[in-house]
């Protein structure tokens, strides 16, 4: 029984940790700038900066790096440094 608790406990904390970095679509930066500031700055590969790029374009928004508040506030701050509109969300 022991085991059980501590694997929920685990869980709960991993879970309360993880936060996401949310980039939001605007009407000023180019598909380009996007990606490059995703390649560069969150360290995705192209395809995947690509699809969050045309994820942010069509549905407003999309998580592009999960983590820690230490891991993401970085990257987000980066990323608002270049122009683009993030947030670190629950």
């Amino acid at each position: 029984m022991k085991e059980k608790e501590a694997f929920l406990e685990k869980i709960a904390t991993v879970q309360t940790d993880t936060l996401a970095l949310v980039l939001y679509n605007d009407d000023v930066n180019t598909f380009d700038h996007v990606i490059f500031c995703l390649m560069n700055i969150c360290k995705l590969e192209a395809l995947p900066a690509e699809q969050c790029a045309f994820i942010v374009h069509y549905s407003g928004k999309c998580v592009v790096k999960s983590g820690t508040y230490e891991v993401l506030e970085p990257l987000c701050v980066a990323l608002l440094e270049k122009g683009l509109s993030a947030k670190i969300e629950a």
